[in-house]
This record gives structure tokens, sequence and C-alpha cells, in this order.
């Protein structure tokens, strides 16, 4: 019993299970990257991962829960503006502030982290520690996802394209094929697979977890065989976790003045707070990994990286005070 407990307690010190999977896969990453003579392998290897994971989302994602969340528009339309639109205006702009001082495929990652849409899995479960409104958390979360595979490159392009940016339609061909595919077959699938599935939630996290993993290990692989280690200075680094601690400190704060403003009781405004502030690395990674090239995307990615382990870390305390509302 005593070493039970001992264990738990460095449990309690230990970062989220995901957040040590992400902090292994980039080390791997960075000193075993996929070489170059695998990297078609390795991008459809990844590829087959994100299918699969948008296939388990399809499946899981009750159309009758989504319908239901829907009803309730002025929350959810208020936490789609923030994240749609309040969220990629601060991307925008501390994208351009930063682009003389970081290199600019690093900024552009700024700019691609402020649209993409919330989490699921832990905005969710933040804000049910936080005793909010967990139904409008998860409705928001699921259309943010499932409506932002589509939002994210399109806002990306109308606003990189001061910087030369294009995304190809051949780009939004491959979205459609293993993005929106694969979900639209799992929502067909759902009356057969639904439950087999809600009986094995752990396999499915693994294979979550595990699709996204991939993605961010060929990506990276790819920045790192084309040496960001040495392409981006010290000084840049800390540029970087410097701009991203003011985004993270403008996304919850704003999120939580917002609510406020639009008179929404202290349990929905747990839920625009964690679903307006969090960022999905579900979406970011397997987006990345299609609309970029490894060594590119790798980069991109940096800013999403950081963004999602600090939003992990930050929001238990806030969680926690929140509770006591």
């Amino acid at each position: 019993m005593v070493m039970k407990s001992n264990i738990n307690f460095i449990r309690s010190f230990l970062p989220d299970p995901f957040v040590q999977l992400l902090i292994i896969t980039i080390l791997i990453a960075s000193f075993f990257p996929v070489s170059e003579g695998y990297v078609k392998i390795a991008v459809i290897i990844s590829q087959i991962g994100i299918f699969s994971l948008f296939f388990l989302n399809g499946v899981r994602l009750p159309r009758q829960e989504v319908m239901e969340g829907v009803k309730n528009w002025r929350l959810q339309g208020s936490i789609y503006i923030w994240v749609f639109g309040m969220m990629p205006l601060i991307g925008y702009i501390l994208s351009r502030m930063s682009v003389d001082y970081i290199p600019e495929t690093l900024a552009l990652g700024l700019l691609f982290l402020g649209i993409l849409p919330s989490t699921v899995q832990s905005a969710t479960a933040y804000n049910s520690i936080a005793n909010g409104n967990v139904t409008a958390s998860v409705i928001a979360s699921a259309l943010l996802n499932l409506t932002g595979v589509l939002v994210t490159p399109l806002l990306f392009t109308a606003l990189a394209s001061a910087s030369g940016v294009v995304i190809s339609l051949e780009s939004f061909y491959r979205i459609c094929l293993i993005l929106l595919l694969p979900f639209f077959l799992g929502q067909l699938s759902q009356n057969y697979l639904g439950a087999w599935l809600d009986k094995r939630k752990r396999l499915v996290i693994y294979m979550d977890r595990g699709a996204i993993a991939i993605a961010v290990y060929v990506a990276f692989s790819g920045a790192v065989v084309a040496g960001i280690w040495t392409r981006i200075a010290p000084i840049e680094f800390a540029i970087l976790f410097t701009t991203i601690t003011i985004f993270l400190a403008l996304a919850f704060t704003g999120a939580w003045m917002m609510s406020g403003f639009m008179g929404f009781a202290t349990n929905d405004r747990k839920a625009v707070i964690f679903a307006g502030a969090h960022k999905s690395l579900a979406i970011g990674a397997p987006l990345a990994a299609i609309l970029f090239p490894p060594e590119t995307a790798g980069v991109i990615l940096l800013p999403i990286l950081i963004y999602h382990l600090a939003q992990l870390i930050i929001s238990a305390p806030i969680a926690n005070r929140l509770a006591l509302k």
C-alpha cells in the first residue's frame, strides 16, 4: 500500500500521458528522423492513421446530441465567433508582429495556430473539472472540429496570402479524401460500430493518440532533416515562447470576458473559456501534414505543439479555481 501510495504521489507530478507521448515523439524525431528514402512510405502510413482517426471521430459523434446542442444557438454561436473570428485575428496580429524577429514559416505557424478549432477531449475534461456546462462544451468542440476541417485552410489561405502562401486545389482534394470522407463514412457506420467502440474506449484512445503521434513524428522529422534546430536561434525560440504566452493569456482572458459581456450564466462561461481557448492538435497535425511538405509542416506545427502542451498545463489550476465559482 505504501509503495502504491508513493507511485501515485510521483505520478501526480508527471504531465498528462498525451503530453508525455508528444514529448517522446519530438525527441525520437529529433534523434531518429525518417530518412530520405523512407519519407514517402512514412507519409502514406501517416495518412492511413489520419484516415482512421477521422473515421473513428465520425462513428463516435452522436448526431442527435449535435442537433440538440445546436438549439442553444446563442452560446454555440458565441463560441464559434470567438474561435473562428477573434482567435484568428489574434493569431494574425501576433504573426505579423513577430515575423521580423523569427523565421517566416514559424510566424505562419502562429497564424495557423490561431485558426485551428478547439479540442474535444481536453476542453470537455477541464470544463467537467470546473463544474461547467459539459454538454455545451462537447457540442461546441465537435461542431468546431467538424467545420474546422474546411474553415481552417480557407481562413489560412485568405490571411496568409499577404505572405505569398497559396493552398492548392490538390490540397483541398486531399482534405476531402483523407479527412471529410472517413468522417462521413464513420457517421454512416455509427449504428453498426457505435456500441462496439463504446465498449473499447481505451483502444480508441490509443488509436487516436497513435495517429496524432505518427503525424507529428513524420512532420517533425522533415523539419529536423531540414535543420530546424540549427536554423532557429535560441533568441528566436525565446521570442516564440513569449509570443505563445501572450497568445494563451489573450485566449483565456478574452474568452472569459466575452462570455461575461454576453451575459451567460457561470456554468456556460466555463464552457466558453475552455472550448474557446483550447486548440486542437488532432486537427492541426493532420491538416499541416496534408497542406505542407514535411520539412515545412514540422516548423508550422512547432507553435501548435508548444501551445497544446501549455494549455494542458495551465488549464488544471484554472479549472480548479473555476470549480469554486
